[in-house]
Parts: structure tokens; C-alpha cells; sequence
């Protein structure tokens, strides 16, 4: 007695069987997660070094070098990246993705423990952190006011930013744009040169005479005191005050040499709200935590922050991922159901019966329910990626209970058998089909789940859920399924094929017995006719266009400015606000929020002020008629006019980024020995793929000259006057750069105390040759009789991959495919002849293209062969699992031909979609083979077998194909968010299904035809 008969006998026991896993996927549904992506751990680790005031060569050579030379001999390396900048330099280290990401990071902890005496003096300890899709802000705030910039920034600091961070599952917070309070102590070099006092006295007095220690235990018995010297300054007035020296019993004080004042530091940067100015926030979460429901805690606490800060203080999320998360999430939900409206309504289409309809149509919920439980077993969360694998196992669950539901129906239809006993023979009859239908659909989809690459790290989740929901399925249609039929199932119209008799159905059935004749009686011409179906797909592909993964509309863009080397913080915000203008004119656009300078520079007083970012919104896409992408088009019009800047119109990126990230996905890597060279053939390379329509955005990497004022030191004179290079290097660092010195406390807070000259001593390149360094045998030297001053230039900026300078050219293919411009840039490589030590290399999506290309391949391979071996097992035939496959060449190439009527590149998501057609073509020819083969056996003739089989397969093979279409349907024209990510594989399933099915119908059983006469033949061969 199998399952099915237990089953139909017992009822109550077949519910409770269904019902436990359904009620524990209902639990299990609220306790997950909801993102943007899957939970992935990617190899990746960073390092950050900073050293104020240093020049990107000498980052280079004194840090960069050093640090790599240390990091490469880390097992498992793939590659290491660098930048370095003025005070900061930036490694990227990226390593086989068999590594533990744990393991390299302590590794490249300990390399860099190691060398920490070869770095120079001053650098600060390097960070050391592991790449994480969470380490990138799920929001952005900003906070705007009608005060003064301080105030608004210590607001933000003290009511805002501390109290967010304690939001569980908040990771960190960063404070950028705003002005932070500070001491800053100026001096007036004329008056310090007057009392023969050099900068170091002052750093030194305001070092020791601010400064608070321990003086121990007074013991004094019965009772201990603790003894404390209170020598911090009070108030910042004190400072002007504090003694530097006495000379002839006169005490020469602060003020007596310049001034303290409690100010800000020296902007380095600046953000603004709609032109106003603003302190913006970029919240980070906790690695591994719900972006979604943290954006709702935050937006909770924000309610209560509202009520406790003053009213004019204005606090706007600028950008907050869970939104497009959520809208996302509840266009694909509203798919879903759609989609099972859709299924249901295609089964009472077909059979004509409500209870049809509504037994098979149990079988999704019962189906989709308990894979939850199966994903909040695994860690899954509710995401873009698992939730499209749920939409494409709506169109496959239900599958095998309409086909044995069918059977049923017809066993009751064309046989007079009662429900009970059609329930019985029908299910027994169809059960190795569905079976070998179910399993072989599995062995389709869990070879993406162990996919190679990066790509297979983010669909192993895709694979794993569909799989387990075939599995679900095919248990539920060998329960639930024939024990509904037996109890509930009735004929309306008593026996004789009722369902059957529309005239439409009628014409179908008999148009293609008429197509199925005449290619039993033409196999080769039939088999001609395949073989130049498959032989197109090679044409088709070369035609095609590829991308990695298809572009959404966000409702938000981003500008990214780079201003010529030189610019001042003044100038280029002059610069952006001028653009901010007339892109706020652009229809659609709300609201701008702008960040100058960057944001990640090399600590305090650092940080490159050419840089900018304006991030635009728009208003939500079912309020305009116009695409983000057109405004996005309109906005790089307008940079044409500043042909001085270095200009790119991107999307906001959803995976890392930031205030000044780059999310252009055409990158091109040109390294080699000689940067001139490297400038040359860049510059030669952008100019010729600017040339390229569509192609838009091309820059390159490589920095300009940033002009520098550099001092050669009279090292024989220095020497003479016992001064050493470092104290020249130390002292003009404190007075032009300006340097931390010391802290004040005020309540419980610390303000940092700078040290500088009065800028009317160090804007000018003539007032610094009067500059003075402490000789211990001159007294105080003029800088000029030390040193003499010259302009030259440098590098702002210098790349490096696999320890070699490089430049990376950057564009965006916006009317043109991403395939066709590595195609184009490959030719063009090859036009410019460049010697063999010069190398060409892709990055960012290019480069993950031909990796992926290569996976989907392997996978692609692995789930024929596994299909052929679980239907080789089931049928105890290595023959008649060639005539069931035998359709899957000739629907390849209606999958592709279909994303081209569509005007849809293939990418990412078309590439599962050819998958999910593999599985249903090959599902159509099991039904045919199965009920062949049965017929046979009951003593019919081949051909009669064949054509009597394919009558009585029809149904519901057309059943499945429509039910399918019909669930991928509200994909393919969905136009919400995330709905582009989704369209190319409903158009492949669609499209594929559609233009391949009656040739698939007919290729299957002329092959199992040919196969048994080939068969026959050798049979007939006499034995040598």
C-alpha cells in the first residue's frame, strides 16, 4: 500500500499531514527577516592608514608599498588594490572565495602588527575590517536649522546621533558636513618672533599645562583619599591665559602671542539640504540584521528625538533603503497572488469545474507555506532573490497536482469510475511520471545553489528554495491531492468527456494530431527542421545583447563632481550650488541633498574638497509618466556645460557606495611599469570609447597634477644650526597645517585644542619664507635661510592593482549593452598595439560578466546530465531519456529569440529563466514518454501508442504551460519597484514557452520514434 491509497483512506490523518509543516511555515513567516539581498560573506578585507599632511607619493611609497609587500604573503590572495591620497591611503584585499573571510582578516591583522616599525612617523594604527553588504548606510538623514552651524551640529551630535545608536541592531553612525566645536588657539608670528619664542614652546606649554593625572592614595587609616591635580583649563577663556614661558620674572601668556578661540574646526567638507546647510547622518546596521525593521525602529525613535529638540531644527531622511525594500517587497507580493488568481483561473478555463479549480488551487498554499519554515531553518531572509524563486514555484507546485488531478478527472470522465477509485488508479497510473517530472526538476536547480563565484553565493538561496518547494509539492499532490478528489470530486455532466467538448479545446487537439501525423510520417524533415532550430542559437546569442544585471527605477539618482585640482572648498561649492540650481528645475525632482569633500578622508583637517555628490529624488514612480532614467539623461545635459569638471550621472548604488561612491559598471583596468605611458594609452582609450553611442560618463582614474609648494631643505646649512629635518617638517605642519595639541573638557564632553599661525601668515608663499624654526646655537631661524620654496606638481591620486600603478577608465553603457562595449574596448585594445609588460583587465560588473557566463555553463551542464541520469533511473532506459530531452536544443533558441521581440538584453535573471524552460519542456516530454510506453505495454502499436499518448498527455501539458505563462505574466509588464530585475526572466519563461511549445510537442515523440526503429534495426541485424 503506498502513501496515495493511505491517504485517500484516511482523510483526518492526510489533513493533520498537510496542516503540522503549513502551521509551522505561517510561524515561521513572521520570525524572517525582510532585505534588499540574501545574507552573503564575500572574501574582501580593507586597510586604512592615515598620515596627516602626507603627499599621495609619499602615502605611496612609505605606507602602500610597505603594507602590501607585508600582505602578500597571505594564503589565498587573489588581489590587492590600492589607493592612495593625501594623508590616507586604501588597500583592497580580495581573496578566493574558499577563504574564511575571519581567518584572512587576522591574518593581515597580524602582517600589519608586524611591519608597524617600518611605517613612518606620526601614521595613525591601521584599520583592518572585513567587507560587509551591511557596512554600507541603510539611511542618511539630515539635519538643517535656522541657527548657527555649530549648534546645529552639536544638536545633531548630542540629541540625534548619540541617542540613534542606541536603536538595536543600529551598527554605527557617521556625522558628516556639520562645523564641530573646537578650540583653536592662533598665532601671530610677528609677536611670537618678538619674544624669541618658536611654535614648539607653545605646543609644548599648551601639552603640559593642560592636562590632568592621577597623584595616588592618601592612606589614612580608617579612611583613603584618592589625590587628583586638577590641571585642565576650565573655560575656554583660560587659554588665553596660560602661560608659555617667563622671561625676565614677566610671564608671556597666549594672548600675548595671539588668541584662543572656542570656534570649529576648519571645514574640510559640507553638506546642504535643498541649499540649506545641514549635518547629515549615514546610519549603518549591525552585520546580519533586519534592514527593514531597523529603518522602522529608527523612524520610531526619530518621532520621539522630534519632540525633544527645537522646532526649527528640521530632521529629513534623505535616503533610506527599506523604502525601495518595502515597495519591492509588496509589488512582488501582490505578483504572487495575482499570479495564483492567475493559475486558478487557468484550471477552471481548462477543466470546467469549481471544485477542480479549487482542489487543485490548495495546493500552492500548502506548497509555498511550509518552504518558509525551510528558509528560516537555512537563515534566509525574505529578499529580492528568494521572494522570485517563490513567484516561479507558484507556476511549478502546481503542476503536479493539476496533472494528477487531471488524470483523476479523466479516469472519471472517459471511464465512469467512481471518485474513489479514479482517485486510486489515476494517482498510481501517473505517479513515476511525476516523480521523474519533480525530481528532475530539482536536479535542475539545486546545481545553482552550489554555483561557483559571486554570482552563486547570492543565488545558492534561489535554488535551495525552489527545490524544496518542488519537493513540497510532489508531496502534497501524492496526499492532499487525491484524497481531495476522492472525497469532493464529482461530475457535473455524469460520464462522457464533457470537459473536453469545447470547440476550442476540439480545435487545438485536432490541429495538432493533424501536425503530429504529418511529422510521424516526415521524421527526418521534422528532425531537419529541429537541427536548424538549434543550430540558430548560435547566431541568435552572437546578436543578442548582455548585461549583468538590468537596471530599476529607484525614484533617486546621484551626480558625482570632480573639480579641477586646486579648487578650494569655497570654489567648488560655488561650483555644485550653480548645478544644484538647474538640476532642481528637472520635472520630478523633490529634493537635493548635497555632500562637498570627502566624506571618508584621512582624519581631522583632511579630506579632498573637489569632490562632490548632489543626491537627487524624484517624485514615486506611480506619480510620473516619465522614467527616472529620462531625468537622469536631462541632468547629464546640463553637465555638458562645465566641461571643466569631471561629471558622472549614476543610480544609486544599493550595495556600498556612500556619499561619494561610484557605481558605474564598465571599469577597465590598464596597468603597467611607466605612468606616463599609462596616462597616454588611458587618455587614448576614453577618447575612442566616448566615440561609442550609448557609452556614457567615460572618465579614467587618473588624477590630475595637484599643485603643490614644496620645500628643499639646505640640508649642509640645517645641519650647521643643529636643526634636523624633522623639526622644519614638524613646525611648518603645526603652523600651516594645524595640529591636535591638546583637549578641553566641558561637563562630560572633550573638544579637540588646535594649534596654528593666523592665516595671514600661511596664504601666501612669500609670508611662509619668513616662517621661523628654534636653532639650539642661532636662536630662531627664518625659514628662508634654511630652505628656499617652490610650485610644482603632483599626483592627488595614485592607483595600484596586484602592486602595480594602474588606471581604471569608468563609463556607463546607457543605450547600449554591457557586452557590446567589452566588445568594443577589446578591439580597441587590440587597434592600439601596446607592448606585452602593459596589461588590460576588467573590474565591477564586466568582469563578474565572463565569470558568470562561465558558471551558468557549468551549472547549466551538470543539470542536463543529472536530469538524464534521474530519468535514465526512472524509465530503466539510457534510450527514452534522449527522446525526453531531445526538446530542450529547440527551445533554447525561442527562449533567446523572444527576449529579442521583447527588446530585452539577456542577463542575470533571463539566464534562470532558460533554466525554469529546461524544466518544463523537459516535464511535457516525461507526460508523453511515460503514457507511451504505458500504452505499449498493454499491447498497442508504436505509432498508434504515440498518437493516442500525445491526445491524452495535451491537457495537461497545455494546462502546466498556460498555468506558468500565466504566473509569470504579471512579471513580465509589472512596472513597480524592482520590477526590472524580474521582467527578463518572466519574458524568456514566456516567450520560450509560447514560440517553442508545438515544435517541443512534436520533436519528443519523433525521436522516441526514431530511436525504437534505430532500436529495431540493430535487433533485425544479423550476428556476425
Amino acid at each position: 500500500m503506498n502513501i496515495s491509497e493511505i491517504c485517500i483512506r484516511r482523510p483526518v490523518f492526510t489533513w493533520v499531514l498537510v496542516a503540522i509543516p503549513a502551521v509551522l511555515g505561517m510561524v515561521a513567516y513572521t520570525e524572517l527577516g525582510v532585505d534588499l539581498f540574501p545574507k552573503v560573506e564575500f572574501p574582501v578585507a580593507s586597510i586604512t592608514a592615515t598620515v596627516p599632511g602626507a603627499s599621495a607619493e609619499e602615502m605611496e611609497t612609505t605606507v602602500t608599498k610597505v603594507l602590501e609587500e607585508a600582505i602578500n604573503t597571505v594564503s589565498g590572495l587573489d588581489q590587492i588594490q590600492s589607493t592612495s591620497r593625501e594623508g590616507v591611503a586604501t588597500i583592497v584585499v580580495q581573496f578566493v572565495l574558499e577563504k574564511d573571510i575571519d581567518v584572512a582578516v587576522q591574518e593581515i591583522r597580524d602582517k600589519v602588527s608586524s611591519i608597524q616599525k617600518q611605517l613612518p612617523e606620526g601614521i595613525e594604527p591601521p584599520i583592518v575590517n572585513k567587507f560587509d553588504l551591511d557596512a554600507s548606510p541603510i539611511m542618511t538623514l539630515a539635519v538643517a536649522g535656522r541657527r548657527d552651524e555649530r549648534e546645529v551640529t552639536e544638536i545633531t551630535k548630542r540629541k540625534i546621533q548619540e541617542v540613534l545608536q542606541t536603536v538595536p541592531g543600529v551598527g554605527s553612525i557617521f556625522l558628516t558636513g556639520g562645523r564641530s566645536r573646537a578650540v583653536n588657539v592662533i598665532l601671530n608670528l610677528d609677536l611670537l618672533n618678538s619674544y624669541n619664542l618658536s611654535v614648539e614652546d607653545v605646543r609644548q606649554a599648551l601639552v603640559s599645562q593642560n592636562i590632568e593625572l592621577p597623584g595616588g592614595i592618601v592612606d589614612q587609616g580608617s579612611r583613603e583619599l584618592v589625590l587628583r591635580t586638577l590641571g585642565r583649563i576650565r573655560e575656554t577663556e583660560q587659554f588665553n591665559d596660560l602661560i608659555i614661558t617667563n622671561r625676565d620674572g614677566y610671564p608671556i601668556r597666549i594672548r600675548d602671542v595671539g588668541r584662543a578661540e572656542d570656534s570649529i574646526e576648519v571645514p574640510r567638507g559640507m553638506s546642504t539640504l535643498d541649499h540649506d546647510n545641514a549635518a547629515s547622518l549615514f546610519i549603518l546596521k549591525q552585520s546580519g540584521t533586519n534592514s527593514v525593521a531597523i529603518s522602522d525602529a529608527v523612524k520610531k525613535r526619530l518621532e520621539k528625538i522630534r519632540k525633544t529638540v527645537p522646532e526649527d531644527i528640521k530632521i529629513e531622511i534623505i535616503q533610506d533603503q527599506a523604502h525601495f525594500i518595502k515597495e519591492s517587497m509588496d509589488e512582488v507580493q501582490f505578483h504572487l497572488i495575482l499570479a495564483a488568481f492567475l493559475v486558478s483561473g487557468t484550471i477552471l478555463l481548462f477543466i470546467r469545474d469549481w471544485r477542480t479549480t479549487l482542489i487543485a488551487t490548495l495546493a500552492i498554499p500548502t506548497s509555498i507555506v511550509p518552504t518558509f519554515l525551510f528558509m528560516q531553518y537555512m537563515d534566509f531572509s525574505l529578499n529580492n532573490i528568494t521572494m522570485l524563486a517563490l513567484i516561479l514555484a507558484i507556476g511549478i507546485v502546481i503542476d503536479d497536482a493539476v496533472v494528477v488531478h487531471e488524470n483523476i478527472f479523466r479516469y472519471m470522465e472517459e471511464k465512469g469510475m467512481d471518485a474513489m477509485t479514479a482517485s486510486r488508479k489515476g494517482t498510481s497510473e501517473i505517479a513515476l511520471a511525476v516523480l521523474a517530472t519533480s525530481l528532475s526538476l530539482v536536479v535542475i536547480f539545486v546545481p545553482v545553489a552550489f554555483m561557483g563565484g559571486i554570482v552563486g553565493r547570492f543565488f545558492s538561496s534561489f535554488g535551495l528554495t525552489v527545490a524544496i518547494a518542488i519537493l513540497i509539492s510532489l508531496f502534497v499532490s501524492f496526499t492532499l491531492t487525491p484524497m481531495l478528489c476522492s472525497r469532493f470530486l464529482k461530475l457535473e455532466h455524469g460520464a462522457g468527456a464533457s470537459s473536453k467538448s469545447g470547440w476550442i479545446y476540439q480545435l487545438i487537439d485536432g490541429a495538432y494530431g493533424v501536425a503530429l501525423r504529418f511529422a510521424l510520417r516526415h521524421r527526418f524533415l521534422t528532425m531537419f527542421v529541429c537541427v536548424l532550430v538549434m543550430f540558430s542559437t548560435v547566431p541568435i546569442a552572437m546578436t543578442m545583447g548582455v548585461n549583468m544585471v538590468p537596471r530599476d527605477d529607484q525614484s533617486e539618482f546621484q551626480v558625482s563632481i570632480l573639480t579641477p585640482e586646486g579648487y578650494t572648498l569655497q570654489r567648488t561649492t560655488a561650483v555644485v550650488h550653480e548645478i544644484e540650481n538647474r538640476i532642481k528645475a528637472l520635472p520630478g525632482v523633490t529634493h537635493l541633498f548635497t555632500v562637498v569633500g570627502e566624506s571618508n578622508g584621512g582624519g581631522k583637517g583632511q579630506g579632498d574638497v573637489t569632490r562632490a555628490s548632489i543626491h537627487a529624488a524624484i517624485i514615486p514612480l506611480e506619480e510620473r509618466k516619465y522614467s527616472q532614467f529620462d531625468v537622469m539623461k536631462r541632468a547629464r545635459n546640463i553637465l555638458v556645460d562645465y566641461p571643466e569638471l569631471r561629471t558622472a550621472v549614476m543610480d544609486v548604488s544599493t550595495i556600498g557606495g556612500g556619499a561619494n561612491g561610484d557605481s558605474r559598471i564598465f571599469q577597465m583596468n590598464l596597468r603597467g611599469p611607466d605612468l606616463e605611458k599609462l596616462a597616454e594609452y588611458s587618455e587614448t582609450l576614453a577618447t575612442e570609447l566616448r566615440k561609442i553611442p550609448g557609452l556614457v560618463d567615460v572618465d579614467t582614474t587618473l588624477s590630475l597634477r595637484k599643485p603643490e609648494l614644496q620645500v628643499e631643505i639646505d640640508r649642509d646649512r640645517a645641519s650647521d644650526l643643529g636643526i634636523p629635518v624633522q623639526a622644519i617638517s614638524s613646525s611648518l605642519n603645526v603652523l600651516v597645517g594645524g595640529q591636535i595639541v591638546s583637549k578641553y573638557e566641558e561637563g562630560s564632553e572633550q573638544y579637540d585644542v588646535w594649534l596654528r599661525a593666523d592665516k595671514s601668515f600661511r596664504d601666501n608663499p612669500q609670508n611662509l619664507d619668513y616662517l621661523t624654526i628654534p636653532s639650539p646655537t642661532a636662536g630662531l631661524v627664518q625659514l628662508t635661510s634654511l630652505a628656499k620654496l617652490s610650485e610644482s606638481r603632483g599626483p592627488s591620486q595614485i592607483d595600484r592593482l596586484n602592486r602595480q600603478r594602474t588606471v581604471t577608465v569608468r563609463a556607463h553603457p546607457e543605450d547600449v549593452t554591457l557586452k557590446e562595449a567589452v566588445d568594443r574596448a577589446n578591439q580597441i585594445v587590440k587597434e592600439m598595439n601596446m607592448p606585452p609588460e602593459y596589461e588590460v583587465s576588467y573590474g565591477g560588473q564586466a568582469e563578474m560578466l565572463g565569470e558568470t557566463a562561465y558558471y551558468f555553463a557549468v551549472a547549466l551542464g551538470l543539470s542536463i546530465l543529472f536530469m538524464y541520469l534521474i530519468l535514465a533511473a526512472q524509465f530503466e532506459s539510457w534510450m527514452h531519456p534522449i527522446s525526453i530531452l531531445a526538446a530542450l536544443p529547440v527551445t533554447i533558441p525561442f527562449g533567446l529569440l523572444s527576449l529579442m521581440l521583447f527588446r530585452t538584453p539577456m542577463d542575470l535573471y533571463a539566464m534562470f529563466g532558460l533554466f525554469m524552460l529546461i524544466g518544463i519542456v523537459k516535464k511535457n516530454g516525461i507526460l508523453q514518454i511515460d503514457k507511451t510506453n504505458e500504452l505499449r505495454s498493454a499491447g498497442m502499436d508504436r505509432d498508434a501508442a504515440i498518437l493516442e499518448a500525445n491526445h491524452t498527455r495535451l491537457r495537461p501539458i497545455l494546462m502546466t504551460t498556460v498555468m506558468l505563462v500565466a504566473a509569470m505574466a504579471p512579471i513580465a509588464v509589472g512596472q513597480g519597484p524592482g520590477a526590472g530585475a524580474r521582467a527578463s526572466m518572466a519574458k524568456v519563461i514566456i516567450g520560450g514557452q509560447v514560440l517553442s511549445l508545438l515544435l517541443a510537442l512534436l520533436v519528443t515523440p519523433v525521436t522516441y520514434s526514431l530511436i525504437d526503429s534505430f532500436g529495431n534495426f540493430l535487433k533485425r541485424k544479423p550476428a556476425v
